[in-house]
């Protein structure tokens, strides 16, 4: 991953400031929250909340409000403290930070359960760089990965690396069946792999794609193949071209090809 620069964190901030990231499962993985160390604290006292959504300059959380609990920070103003906790580069131990906010609404999340609620926070200041790098290299993989969603990178040994997988080899799962592939390239959009066997039997079939990383463990990336391209000299090897289901594309591989094309953009001579 490229190292982030003060000047990088600030163009997140005043790009995608105001931009919510709603954490799913798949943001939950992708980011490392730790949700077992994430709470709301005032005048001292924590207690348990679930993130839902996250900006730069604002967040939601669940949480369970006593009438006590509600008193006490109505006290204090509706100033609180949001803890996030993450793991990083799967370390045991993760790294917390506050962020000081003012609580601007409460929505009941189910009317049976009444102390149950929705709560809105707005940031008291600009939150901490971490979390700004952690937001922004989201947001801005997302965008890249529309804008650039054709820009191809050879699958090469100097590519590898940078990339973090582990080698040219992984698995192709046609309609279930999985097949060893060579991946000749990537792209946001879709990916080059060379198979064995008769290719015209698996066009227009469903396919998922693992490809195996050093940090993120096994990418799947289900889409369709679309065509075929003879190897020369093969004839019982093929090129098959993949096309990804956009909706189903990880948020890990939309940050591991975002970074690479990031690299390659300040040093497009050592690909």
């Amino acid at each position: 991953m490229p190292i982030i620069t003060s000047q990088q964190i600030n163009n997140f901030f005043n790009s995608y400031k105001e931009t919510e990231i709603t954490f799913t499962k798949e943001v939950v993985r992708a980011t490392g929250l730790f949700p077992k160390e994430v709470h709301l604290k005032s005048v001292g006292h924590p207690f348990p909340c679930i993130i839902y959504s996250v900006s730069m300059t604002s967040a939601k959380v669940i949480a369970n409000i006593s009438s006590s609990m509600y008193e006490q920070i109505r006290n204090a103003n509706n100033l609180v403290s949001l803890r996030f906790s993450f793991l990083k580069n799967n370390k045991n131990n993760p790294y917390s930070f506050f962020v000081s906010a003012r609580i601007s609404g409460y929505n009941p999340y189910s009317k049976e359960k009444k102390n149950l609620n929705f709560i809105s926070l707005d940031f008291t200041q600009r939150p901490p760089d971490d979390l700004i790098a952690i937001l922004g290299q989201i947001l801005e993989a997302n965008a890249n990965s529309k804008k650039r969603s054709e820009d191809r990178i050879v699958i090469n040994a100097n590519n590898i690396k940078k990339l973090g997988i582990d080698n040219k080899s992984h698995n192709l799962y046609i309609q279930g069946v999985p097949r060893q592939c060579i991946v000749r390239d990537l792209s946001f959009s879709g990916a080059k792999v060379i198979v064995a066997g008769v290719a015209k039997y698996l066009i227009e079939k469903n396919a998922v794609l693992h490809i195996s990383t050093i940090d993120k463990g096994i990418i799947k990336l289900p889409g369709i193949v679309l065509r075929n391209e003879e190897v020369e000299g093969r004839k019982d090897l093929a090129v098959l071209a993949i096309r990804y289901d956009d909706s189903k594309i990880p948020i890990e591989y939309k940050i591991m090809i975002n970074d690479f094309l990031k690299i390659r953009k300040f040093h497009p001579d050592k690909e």
